[in-house]
């Protein structure tokens, strides 16, 4: 959410902005939440101005009354009557258009950083560096659900049974696979000096709608009947969560923070849900990697957070790419993101893995995480990134560490989380 002074004293380079992410129809926002600005400031300033001349009424009151000027000061009261009454209503006026203001503000898009290309969707996004050969080897390598049914590790027509589309068992070494890899990637950040946490897995509307846009928590979250608690799509949404309304002391930033949890989400939209893939799905886990820093700071950590995870993909011997996301398929909160994708052998291309965003302060803005300094307060910054996110890591890993026969290799650095396993054969 942007600073309503910002947006007030800059109202064209927030249409720009708007413009620049093809949002069109959001344009005449700017004009409605300027009107409204000025209007809540001039009731506001009514207000304040009664708030003030209370006081000093009631002690003229007092003055008139201790003179015997009972008429005057009848008169008096009837004004701090009609000031009370006057006031009640303007309080009314500032509430309803506090609201009206901070809804239209929360539809308005962050502004981007100037680095970000201009382009009106994901085809439109920029491959930064590529790392690692992208190998296609000289046999077939067939669907990834086809690869882990026939090493025994994937039931997907029970898991349609219990409970639909979007769902699976993972069984035998194709589950220990799955855990190993996130246990080695909780490891690995903590090598790199994150703080290992499990957050809580719903969290309130509060929350919600202070994390991500309305349109992305319809999409996304599945509601608790009854319960103002959602189940969380991904740890980052809880991890923000845990600083809402603090103020923090500037000495103890950066807050470097990763965390495992399980992610639910509808998966609303195009790309629906395949019946016998595991890529689109309503239920997996996930390592994550979130910042809480100061504004300076943010870009340094924004390239410290993608490199984290282009540095695990390696280390598994899964070729990897970066991908600069162009401006209009940036979520309305997101000032800059990288995507990072996997080479995939048997579709010769690659697929996203994980997302790196820098929100800048509208998360903090939203939930009120401000930093305590010697000049004053101000708002921290936000980041957040994917580790891993098995099982659609899982495909990477399976096709590019498969053999002819079928079997998988285990790179070195999982074997000891693998009990000391080099490869998953065929039972």
């Amino acid at each position: 959410m942007l600073d309503i002074k910002f947006l007030r004293e800059n109202p064209e380079i927030v249409k720009q902005n708007i413009k620049n992410k093809f949002q069109d129809s959001k344009l005449p926002l700017v004009d409605e939440v300027i009107k409204l600005d000025e209007e809540f400031r001039a009731y506001k300033l009514e207000a304040d101005t009664l708030r003030g001349g209370r006081n000093k009424l009631s002690k003229q009151i007092g003055m008139l009354m201790g003179q015997g000027k009972k008429e005057e000061a009848e008169a008096v009261k009837a004004q701090v009557s009609a000031n009370a009454k006057r006031l009640a209503e303007l309080e009314v006026l500032e509430e309803e258009y506090q609201e009206k203001i901070k809804k239209i503000m929360m539809i308005i898009p962050n502004i981007i950083d100037p680095s970000v290309p201009i382009g009106k969707d994901d085809s439109e996004n920029v491959e930064v560096q590529r790392y690692g050969e992208p190998k296609v080897p000289d046999f077939e390598i067939p669907y990834h659900t086809e690869i882990m049914e026939a090493l025994n590790g994937i039931d997907l027509d029970s898991a349609r049974k219990v409970a639909g589309n979007g769902f699976y068992y993972l069984m035998g070494d194709i589950a220990r696979l799955h855990s190993s890899i996130i246990s080695y990637a909780r490891d690995f950040m903590i090598n790199r000096g994150f703080t290992y946490c499990v957050p809580p897995f719903m969290i309130r509307s509060e929350v919600v709608t202070g994390v991500m846009s309305f349109a992305e928590m319809e999409a996304m979250m599945y509601k608790i009947e009854g319960e103002d608690l959602y189940l969380i799509g991904t740890s980052e949404h809880s991890m923000i969560g845990k600083y809402i309304d603090t103020i923090l002391e500037e000495e103890s930033l950066p807050h470097a923070l990763t965390s495992y949890s399980p992610c639910f989400r509808k998966e609303k939209g195009a790309h629906g849900i395949e019946e016998r893939g595991v890529y689109r799905i309503h239920q997996f886990e996930k390592q994550e990697m979130v910042v809480v820093c100061k504004p300076e700071e943010s870009p340094v950590w924004f390239d410290k957070l993608w490199q984290n995870t282009v540095d695990l993909f390696r280390t598994l011997d899964i070729p990897v790419r970066t991908l600069e996301c162009c401006s209009g398929d940036l979520a309305d909160l997101k000032v800059k993101s990288i995507d990072v994708e996997a080479w995939s052998p048997r579709q010769k291309k690659y697929f996203e893995v994980g997302s790196c965003s820098n929100l800048g302060d509208a998360q903090a803005r939203r939930l009120k995480i401000r930093v305590n300094s010697k000049d004053g307060k101000y708002f921290a910054h936000t980041l957040n990134n994917t580790v891993v996110a098995p099982p659609r890591m899982l495909i990477a890993f399976l096709e590019n560490n498969m053999n002819a026969d079928g079997s998988i290799n285990i790179p070195k650095v999982l074997q000891p989380y693998m009990g000391g396993q080099e490869k998953i054969i065929r039972k």
